[in-house]
């Protein structure tokens, strides 16, 4: 099935794996509904600002030991990225995109190079404050849900807001507010296992959602879905970033998602271009 254009219509994620601190329930039917919009909506279209780009990186540089020895995974990463724009980083089994995507979202330190995000140099932030600026400024959508399998889906959504601190009647209504918008209106309360593949993506959009992050980070968001779902979660994530003004970068092997950002950076060997 043919994907759109790139600049067609966008609909604008890490804490899947961290179980909330509250009581399962704190997020079933049962407690007053919030009345509140899921969040303050940032203008379309990506541009650049009087402070720059949102992302900039230069020279990125990371290596790892394997039996004693350096393994040298990235050696010069360089990119800008816009508000509001969708950038497809593609390149082959082993090039490092995943490294590159965990330096980029904050889960890992780069050992040299220039690392600037939304204006601040993460590279002289201590763990605390990265991980702050993880949980509001990033969402993340990976291949594989990282759902919690005993939690509903309005549960799953609130789990970013309630390591954020949003109070609960508010992480309710966000919740609410975002799976309808995806078409989950009526399985609020479904664990995982009650739900399809493509739903339970919908699910994971709507929790990297949940903070209405300026950058989402999917990496192969619809490698594990068919031609038909794969397009329509494209679609809901391209429409909800543009919606809210957030940039997207998607790791992907399909030439069809790739054609569906603004532009496209290769990775190989460790080196973008």
């Amino acid at each position: 099935m043919a994907f759109h254009s790139p600049r067609a219509a966008r609909v604008r994620p890490h804490a899947a794996d961290v179980t909330p601190t509250e009581p399962a329930e704190a997020m079933e039917p049962g407690a007053p509904e919030g009345v509140a919009e899921a969040a303050p909506r940032r203008a379309p279209a990506h541009r650049r600002t009087p402070d720059g780009p949102l992302l900039r990186i230069r020279g990125l540089r990371r290596s790892f030991m394997v039996s004693g020895e350096p393994l040298h995974v990235l050696h010069d990463c360089s990119m800008d990225v816009e508000r509001g724009e969708v950038v497809a980083i593609v390149g082959q089994s082993g090039s490092g995109k995943s490294t590159l995507l965990n330096l980029l979202g904050l889960l890992d330190t780069a050992d040299g190079g220039e690392h600037v995000f939304d204006g601040v140099d993460v590279t002289r932030l201590r763990e605390g404050r990265r991980a702050r600026l993880r949980n509001h400024g990033i969402g993340f959508v990976f291949q594989q849900f990282h759902l919690l399998e005993r939690r509903s889906a309005l549960a799953n959504v609130g789990v970013p807001m309630v390591l954020g601190g949003v109070p609960l009647i508010r992480r309710r209504a966000v919740a609410r507010e975002l799976l309808t918008s995806l078409g989950l209106g009526h399985r609020l309360h479904s664990q995982p296992h009650q739900l399809s593949g493509g739903e339970q993506q919908r699910v994971a959009l709507a929790r990297a959602l949940s903070l209405n992050p300026a950058l989402i980070l999917a990496d192969e968001p619809t490698g594990a879905l068919d031609a038909a779902t794969s397009e329509m979660i494209m679609d809901q994530l391209l429409e909800q970033a543009q919606h809210r003004g957030a940039a997207v970068i998607v790791v992907t092997h399909e030439p069809n998602v790739a054609a569906r950002a603004d532009r496209t950076i290769h990775i190989a060997e460790g080196r973008t271009y």
